[in-house]
């Protein structure tokens, strides 16, 4: 299974949105809130390249954006080919 990781912000709508699709999809991801964490957000950016919104998604250590992109990447069925390419 590939590594998915999520910056997220507690009560961001969109956070929530992208978190429901992976527990929909029953796909395990880490969590880092970044809530009032300047060092963490920094972090995120650079990881981004440059991306300051949230979520930041990445999976296997490859950005593939925020929640729309998600989304997009279910709807076009490539989200479940990136997730099982470690298998």
């Amino acid at each position: 299974m590939a590594k998915v990781e999520i910056y997220t912000w507690q009560y961001c709508p969109f956070c929530i949105r992208a978190k429901a699709l992976l527990d929909l999809k029953k796909i395990d991801y880490d969590e880092y809130p970044i809530d009032g964490n300047q060092a963490e957000r920094e972090k995120m950016s650079i990881r981004a390249k440059g991306k300051t919104t949230v979520p930041q998604i990445f999976i296997n250590n490859q950005s593939v954006g925020g929640c729309d992109e998600l989304y997009a990447l279910e709807e076009s069925n490539q989200l479940d080919n990136l997730i099982n390419q470690n298998k």
